[in-house]
C-alpha cells in the first residue's frame, strides 16, 4: 500500500496479523490521520525534552551510542548453547513472577503472580506463568502416573501417560485466572502494580485429548451423568464438581502440552485439566481420576472454599464462569511516564464466556470513552490485547478500561458490582481497575466506586 502522503514511499506493514475487519479499520485510521496524531504527539515531547538534551552533548559531537562501534559490534559473540534450557537475557533479569506480602502465607508459598505489565501480545511464557498451590508442587515420574475413569461408566479405564499421547490431540490457546484474582481489591486493598493486583492471570497454548474422548472411550452415561468429579493426585486431593455440559463441547482437555512443550511441574505436570472459561481451581492439576456421576459432589473446595458471601448471608456456590474483564498493564501501577507527549494504552481483556468483542478506554475516570483497537488474533476464552492512542498533556489522568463479550455483558463498575454483590467476597471481582497517573507521570493504583 503507497503511503497517501508520501507517494513513492512503502508503507510499513501493521504490527500484527489482522482479520479483513482489522485490516479496514486500519486503513480508516490511517486516511483519518492517526499518523499525524502520532507524529505531532512526538513533536510535542521532542520540543519539551529535545533542548535539554541536545545541550547535554558536546558541541559538535552526536551520540556516541551511535558514532561509537559498541564491543559486540566489534568482537566475536557467544556460541550456540548446545545444552541446557534457553534463559532471557540478563537485561530482563527483574521481569519474574513474584510473591504478595499481603496473602496467608504457609510453611510453603502458595501462589505467584505473573508480571502482567512486563508482558507483550497474549501468550504467557511457561516460565512467567502464574502459580496457585493447595500442597505444594510436585514433579511426578510420568512412566508411574495414571489417569482413571470411573462411576457411572460401562467399564472403567485407566490410562497410562503413553496411551494418553498416542490417541489424536487438540491445542487451543485459553487464558486460566484464579477465582480469587484481584480479590484484594474488594477490600480497597491498593496493591501496588497490576502484578498485585491482576497476576493471577496467564494464557498458554494447551495440548491434550478432549475429555469427552475419554469418557466415550468407557462408555459414559451422558443421559443420567450430569456431573463429573476431577481429583488431583497432589496432597490436599484436591476435588471439584465439573458440570457435564462444559464436557459434551469437547473443549475441556486433558492436557499434557503447554507452549509448545510438556507442562512444568507447577503446571501440574505431567496431566491437568483445561477447563476454558472456568476458575482456574477447576483446572485440577496432577489429575489422577475423573468420575461420572449424576449430581453436584459438594467437595471441600466448593462447599467451603470458592464461595461468595452475598449480602443477605448465603453463599454463592459453584462460582466458576470468569465473567468479561479487562485490564490496563500500560501505564499502570509502579510505572513512570517521562514526559507528556504520545503513549500508547495497552491492556488485556478476556471472557469466560466467549470472545471480548469490544473494549473502551478513558483517561477521566468513565466520563468519557473511547473504543479501543482490538489487536488479532481475537479468540474465544483467550486473552486478548487492546491499545489506544493517548497524547498525554502532563496534567492528571485516570485510566480505565472496560470489555465487552459477544454476549453482551458490560464489564461493572464497582458501585454496580456491590450493588449484587455487596463488599464481603473474596472472589470473582471482575470490577473496572482504575489507574491515577500524577503530574509527576507516577502512575498509582486507586479506586473509583
Amino acid at each position: 500500500m503507497l503511503d497517501d502522503m508520501n507517494p513513492g514511499r512503502v508503507q510499513k506493514a501493521p504490527e500484527n496479523f489482522l482479520d479483513r475487519e482489522g485490516i479496514h479499520r486500519a486503513a480508516r485510521e490511517a486516511r483519518e490521520g492517526r499518523r499525524d496524531f502520532i507524529r505531532a504527539a512526538f513533536a510535542s515531547a521532542a520540543a519539551a525534552v529535545g533542548g535539554a538534551a541536545l545541550a547535554a552533548q558536546p558541541a559538535g559531537k552526536g551520540d556516541p551510542a551511535i558514532l561509537e562501534l559498541p564491543e559486540h559490534s566489534r568482537g566475536l559473540g557467544q556460541p550456540v548453547a548446545l545444552e541446557g534450557y534457553g534463559k532471557p537475557s540478563k537485561h530482563e533479569a527483574n521481569v519474574q513472577r513474584r510473591r504478595s506480602p499481603g496473602l496467608t502465607q504457609t510453611t510453603q508459598a502458595s501462589v505467584s503472580f505473573a508480571p502482567l505489565q512486563s508482558l507483550f501480545g497474549i501468550v504467557t511464557p511457561s516460565g512467567l506463568h502464574f502459580e496457585r498451590h493447595h500442597q505444594g508442587w510436585w514433579d511426578i515420574d510420568p512412566s508411574r502416573h495414571r489417569l482413571m475413569i470411573n462411576g457411572m461408566v460401562k467399564a472403567s479405564k485407566v490410562f497410562t501417560m503413553d496411551e494418553l499421547m498416542r490417541l489424536p490431540s487438540v491445542s487451543r490457546f485459553h487464558f486460566i485466572e484464579c477465582g480469587a484474582n484481584t480479590g484484594m481489591e474488594w477490600g480497597n486493598v491498593a496493591v501496588p502494580t497490576c502484578q498485585y493486583t491482576h497476576g493471577m492471570l496467564s494464557c498458554s497454548e494447551f495440548t491434550g485429548v478432549p475429555l469427552v474422548t475419554l469418557l466415550e472411550m468407557a462408555g459414559a452415561d451422558f443421559k443420567k451423568g450430569r456431573f463429573l468429579l476431577a481429583e488431583g493426585a497432589d496432597g490436599s486431593s484436591m476435588t471439584r464438581t465439573i458440570p457435564m455440559s462444559l464436557v459434551e463441547s469437547g473443549e475441556v482437555l486433558v492436557a499434557y502440552g503447554q507452549n509448545g512443550e510438556m507442562l512444568r511441574p507447577e503446571q501440574g505436570y505431567p496431566l491437568r485439566l483445561v477447563v476454558p472459561g472456568v476458575q482456574g481451581v477447576s483446572w485440577v492439576k496432577y489429575l489422577r481420576r475423573i468420575e461420572v456421576g449424576d449430581q453436584p459432589y459438594g467437595t471441600k473446595d466448593e462447599s467451603v472454599h470458592y464461595v461468595d458471601l452475598l449480602p443477605d448471608g448465603t453463599h454463592r456456590q459453584y462460582t466458576s464462569i470468569q465473567e468479561c474483564k479487562s485490564v490496563v498493564t500500560t501505564p499502570s501501577g509502579g510505572q513512570m511516564l517521562l514526559d507528556k507527549g504520545f503513549y500508547s494504552i495497552s491492556g488485556l481483556a478476556w471472557s469466560g464466556r466467549g470472545k471480548v468483542t469490544r473494549v473502551d478506554v478513558s483517561v477521566d475516570g468513565g466520563r468519557n470513552w473511547r473504543e479501543a483497537r482490538l489487536q488479532g488474533p481475537v479468540m474465544s476464552k483467550c486473552l486478548t490485547r487492546f491499545s489506544l492512542d493517548w497524547d498525554w498533556d502532563g496534567k492528571p489522568a485516570l485510566v480505565q478500561s472496560r470489555a465487552t463479550d459477544e454476549t453482551g455483558y458490560v464489564q461493572p463498575s464497582y458501585r454496580e458490582l456491590r450493588a449484587v454483590r455487596g463488599t464481603r467476597s473474596i472472589y470473582h471481582n471482575n470490577a473496572i481497575q482504575s489507574w491515577m497517573v500524577e503530574e509527576s507521570g507516577e502512575v498509582k493504583n486507586v479506586q473509583l466506586g
